[in-house]
């Protein structure tokens, strides 16, 4: 998971532009962050390790010359966690082509196979895939001297499109060309389009391209749409908006973006974040209802993990006519544990980042409404402090399925023996925790959530859920293998505090 902007502007810098794009999608990527800009000349570049506000500085951001840029966040899923994985990526021939992707690709060994003498200087798999971009970009041009450079950027897209395997959202800057842009035929990681009339007051048109429109706002773009599953676009340098159908697609996003990946206020693929979240509480309710009365669960409070169950655990609190309170208070200076690159770092912030208030717990009895319980290492965690609080009764309640099975497609979390549900039932994750009860949300009324709001959508990538990849590619053997490279908490370097 990570986050990705481009904007082109007519005039002036567009560095402290990116800049605010990129605080906007921070929640995307702690790890890292880049930017490189564009003056019609050459291309300036910076990009560190840490969180953005501390990355650039006034110098950095005035140094950062152009009116074309792309910035990117990052959450490592794969390569290192070095600053020299950090993006964007570049390559001089041809032309000269900057990259930024969200995402993770399924076939990268293949992909290597294919790249003869390009040399990586990373383990990135967006290194690989800059470099597949620009192979296929140079035979185009060599195959068809002459062609005009927006046909030849078009095609080598086709051409990697056909090759490349898994999930990318991509945005690229391609001397000569444009800011050029493309998603995979699944549409699984987001990508959206926004515009604007050019800040100079004149009736041109200016354009950005983000992860999630949650950007768009503070920059002033309103929102057109989604860039479509295998779909590339251009925005020319006198900027006009191009677009090419490049391979055939069809939308199966990633439900988790939903669930715990994108801000509440994005829209993703026609579907509200916010309205998707609360329509998990809706139908949970309905479940918990049940277990009070064939469980004899009393319940006198419904409490929130911060941030993300706030919408879900309101509506259960509606729906269940009972008090809704906010008794865990976040240290906001805290990173989110679940993208910390290891166990251990996420362990040691728990209880930095939250705090139990006697006030609302003592006496007690309590429902935790979380978004999703992945590892259980903050959920245990908080059931102990509540308890220490004065909670006489801790019942769970997550607004998503058990995650039982790996995401390949750009979030961490590989190693089956990792997931708390793993070879265990309700009980025994329950057990575990040390709460009172436990109910999750089924993978049914999920998928039914995210088809009522949009019903073009006909599938979803809900693999972290039931196994069922989109990609196709993703079978016990490439799990097996992609456990044992070191990803998830036995990644290399994951010892390395997150930022």
């Amino acid at each position: 998971m990570c986050g990705i902007v481009g904007i082109f502007r007519h005039e002036g810098q567009v560095s402290a532009e990116l800049y605010e794009g990129l605080l906007m999608l921070q929640h995307r990527g702690q790890d890292s962050a880049g930017m490189v800009t564009f003056d019609g000349v050459r291309f300036q570049e910076r990009k560190d390790n840490g969180l953005v506000a501390n990355i650039f500085d006034k110098k950095a951001i005035d140094s950062l010359k152009g009116s074309v840029g792309i910035g990117h966040v990052r959450y490592p899923t794969a390569g290192g966690l070095s600053a020299t994985e950090a993006q964007p990526f570049f390559v001089n021939s041809p032309l000269g082509i900057y990259l930024i992707h969200n995402g993770n690709l399924t076939n990268v060994d293949e992909l290597l196979m294919g790249l003869g003498g390009r040399m990586m200087k990373t383990t990135s798999d967006s290194e690989v895939l800059l470099n597949v971009f620009a192979e296929d970009i140079a035979q185009s041009i060599t195959s068809n001297p002459g062609s005009d450079m927006e046909k030849v950027a078009f095609d080598a897209a086709t051409k990697t499109m056909k090759k490349v395997r898994g999930a990318y959202s991509v945005i690229t800057m391609i001397n000569q060309v444009g800011l050029f842009a493309f998603r995979d035929q699944n549409g699984i990681r987001p990508l959206v389009i926004g515009q604007r009339k050019a800040v100079d007051g004149s009736d041109r048109d200016e354009f950005c391209v983000a992860s999630e429109d949650s950007a768009f706002g503070p920059l002033g773009f309103s929102r057109v749409r989604d860039v479509n599953p295998g779909e590339a676009i251009l925005i020319t340098p006198d900027g006009r908006l191009e677009s090419r159908q490049c391979v055939n697609g069809k939308i199966s996003p990633c439900i988790f973006e939903y669930i715990y990946l994108a801000r509440p206020d994005s829209m993703l693929n026609g579907i509200s974040v916010y309205e998707f979240q609360l329509e998990l509480g809706r139908r949970l309710a309905k479940r918990i209802k049940d277990r009070c009365e064939d469980d004899d669960w009393e319940i006198d409070v419904v409490v929130p993990v911060p941030d993300g169950s706030r919408p879900s655990a309101i509506e259960i609190a509606q729906c269940l006519d009972l008090p809704y309170r906010e008794g865990l208070v976040k240290n906001r200076y805290v990173g989110r544990t679940f993208i910390m690159p290891d166990q251990r770092t996420r362990e040691l912030s728990v209880r930095r980042k939250l705090n139990a208030m006697r006030s609302v717990f003592n006496g007690k009895k309590v429902l935790l409404v979380d978004d999703s319980i992945v590892r259980g290492t903050t959920m245990s965690q908080i059931v102990q402090m509540c308890r220490a609080a004065g909670a006489t009764k801790v019942y769970l309640a997550s607004s998503a399925p058990p995650v039982k099975h790996p995401n390949v497609y750009g979030v961490d979390m590989p190693s089956r023996e990792e997931f708390v549900a793993h070879n265990r039932d309700e009980e025994g994750v329950c057990d575990l925790l040390g709460a009172d009860g436990l109910i999750y949300q089924t993978v049914e009324d999920m998928l039914q959530a995210g088809r009522g709001m949009n019903p073009q959508i006909e599938r979803f990538d809900a693999s972290c859920f039931d196994g069922d990849y989109v990609s196709g590619d993703v079978d016990d053997v490439y799990l097996e293998n992609l456990s044992g490279a070191g990803r998830g908490k036995g990644r290399k370097g994951a010892s390395a505090p997150a930022r």
